[in-house]
This record gives structure tokens, sequence and C-alpha cells, in this order.
């Protein structure tokens, strides 16, 4: 139509426009312009008809290529009614998508059971770009040679597998093609990725059971992430292991509706510190929990040794290009999780050069106030980041409250801590497992010895535990009910309670029902290190931190503070300037406890003649005011080759004996011991220790507890940082 125009316009020109001096000239320059707009419509119908642009907005691919190949008639990279986007670089063809979505067609059937697979097993849309993303998509394998690092496109045929990723190297006969995938690391290829990915195989599977499957990040047509036992799988996993060999006290995601544990996160949703972290991936977190949920996996299976980028990358099996994008990302996740003590922590050995974080961090220097087991590991960890780390330590050894008595003949007893209290993701249970020491769990049995040598009725004590349990729990709701104005002492509290359950259910407790009462009582004693009813300064106001010790100035950009909590309560660091108000009354706010230890050595094992298979047994104290004294006995050998027994003393019992030499300290326990065992004679000790842990200067407390007035919220004010300068760790972090 337009050249027709022309022609039209060019017979009703005017005879004046038509000079002999310019007329062949003008018709034949305008002759050519002709000629060449046909030709540049002509070829824009033809490349109209032989290509079409991806109709995805902001897609870059100017010429997109089917990688499926699955129809006969499939366009390659030629002309197709319409292309189908994955990502910037990846298309499939709309024939290649009827051949899997149209019923008579021959892919129809393979796409049928993929989608029943997937909807019996996971929560997503089973679509056909899901489907193309899942089973059709080329995988991507990385060059190992360090000097290449190229990423290469393998075949559709070929399933890559961790050993293959862990060994692959350029000019392997994988009819592999090398390809441009620099536009993968940018932002504007992630936001046109229509699919997150979904691993394949992942080493979380055995633990993410319960979930759904592309809920945490993988994928549901693989066996390991099976929700419904004996589903035939369209891709059978490669190398899913039978048993992950995961540390039973190792649990770090939570089962659903589980709350409450330590060191433990949601697989299914990203924690605010995480979405501070990477924003990103708020929207849709999906690719982020499936690189958290793997990496945790991993540490878990084997906490023996670093793991590093390389190790993870390996466990990514996912199709496509955005694999690349994963091992690109996992960098950052992996970084961000060492930092944050969830991996890479505890007791591993790193090697100067093979430091757990980049050297922007290297340049970094902390002094380390305390050389207890908190300063201890918190001064290797900072060490293995790369950081150059001081230690300052008051004693003249280390371990603070942690201090093993070895002078009795072939058993180890801690003058301080030594029961692991809590031991799910407990730190200790993974220096345990690094180390390859056994924790031997105590059996529940304990016999209670009364006065005269009699054993009570394990009925009793039943009995009485589930009344005393009932009581803490109406305490447990008083604490909650927000009208309270008041708070009251723990011990005040469980009084009452107590004198209104008898007074209104008529109950009336026999004589040895108080004392084995009495006796769970001092057993909360124990716990909370306390009565029921109750390095020399840090200059932090420049650039540089001083800490003055000794005499001597040491300066540092960061300092980390693990003294016990009574050190802090008594001013024994002065801070400049002080500190803030809202610490200080969070430090106020908690009490510090009190336990001491005595340890025995006899010539035998006196009491197997009344004890039996238990690792402790309990002492029913005469009357309340002697019920922390001496009231749990454990035996330290349990196998029998040795005859050692450790005790405490707690509550108002720890003042009784605060006069006492330890002589005298170990007459009142034997007085104790020949009382409960009657019937025989008990030796005296050949050994013995009794701790002082009241009377130590740098540590004066055993364990801290809430006080009357306080609440759990101290510990969490006492652990934030100031300015960024001064940081806590230890006892205030209990």
């Amino acid at each position: 139509m337009s050249g027709s125009k022309s022609r039209a316009k060019k017979k009703a020109s005017t005879p004046s426009d038509l000079s002999p001096d310019n007329l062949p000239l003008r018709s034949s320059g305008r002759q050519v312009r002709k000629k060449a707009s046909e030709a540049i419509e002509d070829e824009e119908d033809f490349l109209e008809k032989k290509y079409r642009k991806c109709e995805k907005a902001g897609c870059t691919a100017t010429c997109p290529v089917c990688f499926a190949s699955a129809a006969e008639r499939c366009a390659k990279n030629g002309y197709t009614s319409r292309w189908y986007h994955l990502s910037c670089g990846e298309h499939f063809c709309n024939e290649c998508f009827d051949h899997y979505y149209r019923s008579h067609k021959d892919g129809y059937d393979i796409y049928c059971s993929w989608k029943r697979i997937w909807t019996s097993n996971g929560k997503s849309e089973p679509s056909p770009k899901a489907f193309m993303a899942d089973q059709q998509l080329p995988y991507w394998v990385q060059c190992t040679k360090p000097e290449c690092g190229k990423w290469r496109q393998l075949t559709k045929e070929i399933q890559l597998t961790m050993q293959m990723a862990k060994t692959y190297r350029c000019g392997m006969k994988l009819n592999n093609v090398l390809k441009r995938v620099s536009e993968v690391s940018t932002q504007p290829w992630y936001a046109m990725l229509i699919l997150p990915p979904l691993l394949k195989d992942s080493p979380a599977a055995p633990l993410l059971a319960a979930y759904y499957p592309d809920c945490v990040g993988m994928s549901p047509s693989c066996t390991n992430t099976n929700r419904l036992h004996g589903e035939n799988k369209l891709e059978q996993s490669r190398e899913t292991p039978s048993n992950p060999g995961i540390n039973p006290y190792f649990q770090p995601f939570y089962q659903p509706n589980e709350c409450g544990k330590a060191l433990c996160v949601r697989p299914d949703v990203m924690e605010l510190d995480e979405l501070y972290e990477f924003p990103e991936y708020s929207r849709d977190p999906t690719m982020y929990l499936a690189m958290r949920n793997l990496i945790l996996a991993l540490w878990h299976i084997n906490c023996k040794e670093v793991l590093t980028l390389q190790t993870c990358a390996h466990h990514i099996m996912v199709r496509g290009l955005v694999r690349i994008r994963c091992v690109q990302e996992m960098e950052k996740v992996l970084y961000f999780m060492t930092r944050k003590g969830l991996v890479n922590t505890a007791v591993l050995s790193v090697s100067p050069g093979q430091y757990l974080l980049p050297k922007e961090y290297h340049n970094k220097s902390v002094i380390v106030v305390g050389a207890g087991s908190a300063g201890l590991a918190a001064a290797r960890q900072l060490h293995n980041f790369g950081l150059q780390v001081m230690i300052l330590e008051a004693r003249d050894r280390i371990g603070g409250r942690v201090w093993d008595d070895k002078s009795f003949k072939g058993v180890t007893v801690g003058k301080g801590a030594q029961i692991v209290n809590g031991c799910i993701n407990n730190p200790i249970a993974i220096m345990c497992e690094q180390t390859g020491i056994k924790m031997r769990k105590l059996r529940e049995k304990c016999d209670l010895i009364q006065e005269g040598g009699r054993l009570t009725d394990p009925n009793i004590d039943k009995r009485m535990d589930f009344h005393f349990n009932a009581i803490l729990d109406v305490v447990a709701e008083w604490r909650k009910d927000k009208s309270q104005h008041q708070d009251a002492p723990l011990g005040d509290k469980i009084q009452e309670i107590y004198k209104t359950f008898v007074q209104e259910s008529g109950i009336q407790f026999a004589d040895v029902e108080e004392k084995v009462l009495q006796f769970h009582l001092s057993n909360l004693e124990y716990a909370c290190g306390s009565n029921l009813h109750n390095v020399k300064s840090i200059n932090y106001s420049g650039q540089e931190i001083c800490v003055t010790a000794n005499g001597k100035i040491y300066s540092a950009q960061k300092v980390l503070v693990t003294v016990p909590l009574a050190l802090l309560q008594k001013n024994i660091i002065h801070f400049t300037p002080p500190l803030p108000e809202k610490k200080v009354k969070a430090i106020n706010c908690l009490g510090a406890g009190i336990i001491e230890k005595i340890g025995l050595q006899f010539p035998y094992r006196f009491w197997n003649n009344k004890i039996n298979g238990a690792d402790f047994f309990g002492h029913i104290p005469p009357d309340s005011s002697k019920r922390g004294l001496f009231a749990v006995f454990y035996d330290m050998d349990p196998q029998g080759k040795h005859a050692v027994l450790m005790s405490v003393i707690t509550g108002d019992a720890v003042t009784f004996i605060e006069d006492m030499d330890d002589k005298q300290v170990v007459k009142q326990c034997m007085v104790v011991l020949k009382e409960m065992f009657k019937e025989q004679d008990v030796p005296n000790p050949m050994k013995y220790f009794v701790t002082h842990w009241s009377k130590d200067p740098w540590a004066q407390m055993a364990y801290s507890f809430v006080k009357t007035g306080g609440s759990g919220e101290a510990y969490d004010i006492l652990a934030e940082d100031i300015q960024g300068k001064i940081f806590f760790a230890g006892e205030v972090r209990n």
C-alpha cells in the first residue's frame, strides 16, 4: 500500500516541480530510497515469520532458543507462535509445550506422571513451567581447575551428581557448550526468574520430612523428599543417604508446631536478622531457605571439619542457570551463618590462610576479658575468623568455673560445671562430637533415703513430684498474668499456693510426704543456685578501646567481656563512660546464685548394697532448714570400678558451711551418709575436696537466676552491645 501511495503522489506532481536540470537526479534518488524501504519492510516481514521475541516484559533475550528440543517440530532457534520464559536465557517453544501438555502428544504421559507425584508430595502448582524447570532444563557445572572455573552446560541427558560436581574439568567429553553467564549474577536477571530453585537430593531432606518440600527449598519430585511412603518417584534420588548419621542432640530445625529450642530455626521462614541481611529474598525466600537449610544440614552431618563453599556448592543439585546463581549466593549465606555462630564453630582447627571470613575482617583486633569457657570459645572463634585476639585473665589458670579435680584415682570430678542440662543443640554437644568425647545420659532413677537409712516408697516420690510440678505450673500461670503488678519470691509463692491447695482440697500429707516435698524444693534451689528468697577498667570513649589490667594498658577496636555476673554487679570493672542505665538495671535484675560441691573417694563402694542401677541417689532432709545440705549424691563411676561420690550444697545450706574449713564440711557430709546407711559401716574417705566459689574473688557465684521483680528479658538486654564496641558473652548470655 505504501508503495502504491508513493507512485500515486508522483503522478499528481505539478509540472513546475519537474525542471529539466534536476528531473533525472531526483527521480533516481527517490527510486533508490523506495527500493531500500521496501527491502527493509520485506526483511522485517521475513524475520517476523522466522523469529519471535520473548513476550515477557524486560527479557533481554533477543533471539530465544528452545532448551527442551522435545517435539519433532521444535523451533530450536527459529520461529514459534509463543516463547515460554523461565529466565533471561532459558525459554521453550510452543511446540515443546504442546508435546507435554496436549493429551494426544507423546510427552503427555510423562508430564501427567510428574504432575501426580508433585501434587501428592508438594504444595505449589504443578504447572508446565514447573515441569520444564524441574525435569527438562539442562544442568550446569563449573570447571574445578583453579585457573579456569568456567561454567559449562551439560547435555539434557546427563544427570549431574555430587561426584561429577567435585571432579568436573573442562575438556572432559560431555558434549558441553560454553556460554556467557555473567548476566546471571545481576539483580535484574534474578528479578526475571519465573520460578525459584528447588534443590534435588538436599542433605536437609531427612530432617525435614514433616514439611512440604517446596516450602523449604526442595523439589517434591525426588525420593528423599517423599512425604508419602511407598509412592514411586519420577526422578529417583541418586545419592540419598540411607542414614544421615546425625547426633540425636543435633536438631537444627523446628518441627511443625514446635518452639522454644535454642539455636534452632524454622526451615520454612526467614528470621528477622536474615531478612535484615538479605532483603532481596523477602518477597520469595525459597532460594535463601534452600541454601540455609542445606548449610545447616551439612554442618550437623559433619561438624568435625570446616564447612567450605566448595562442599556446599557440590551439594547444590538444581537444573538451569539458577544453579550458577545459587553457588554465587551460597558464599554470602555461608559467611552469614558462620558469623551468627550456627556453623563452623566450637573447637575447629583452622590453619592460617584458611580463615572462615573474608580478608576485610582480618585487620580487626579484639580483647577478650576472661579466660573461662565462654572467653576461650569466643577467642578461638574470633581467631578462626581471622581477627587479632588477645585474652586477659585474672587467675593463674584458664577455665573459670569449669575446673576439674583429677586427684581421685581413675575418676575426674568437676569442681564447677560438669552436668549438661538441656543437651539439644548445646554447644557442649558439638564440642563432644568434634573431640570424640561421648556424653553419658544420667538415668532417671533416684532412690530417696530417709534419716535412719530407710528407702522411700517410689510411689510416694511420684505422688509428691506430681504435686510439686502442679504447684510450679500454677506459679508459671501467675507470672503470665499481666494484671499482677507485684512480684514475689519464688519460695514464698510456692508456700502460698501449697497452703491454699491443702486448705481447698482437704488433703493431709504425711510427715514423709512433707519431707519428700522439701527434697524437691532443694533440687529447685540447686537449679537456681540460690535461696528461693533471694581486670580493672575499660575505656571506650575513643576510637580505640583501652583496657587497663595489672598496671598495663591494652588497646583494640573491640572488647568482649565474659566475666561472671557477680563481678559486674560489684563494679569490679570500671567502664568509661559508665554503662547505660538500661544495662545496669538489667545486671541488677538478675541474681548471682551460689552452690558448692564436695567430692569424696572411699576405699570401696559401700552404697552398692542399697543402691542399684542408678547414677545418683537422694537424701530426704529431716526438716526444711537442712534441705540444701547434701540433698543428692552422684556416683561418679557407675561402672563400679571406683568408689567416688559427689554432692552439692545449695540454698541456705551454703551460708551454713560458709565459714567451715574443708574437714568440718566433710564431717557434716559423713554424718549424713552414716545416717542414710545406718545399717552398715560407712568408711571414712581416703581423699576429698570442697569448693568455695562464694569466696573466689574472680567468680563469687555459680550461675545466674532471675531475681524477684526481674524477668528473663534482662538476659537479652545484657547481650546487647554498646556502640558496636563493647560486647558481652558467657554468664550474661546464660
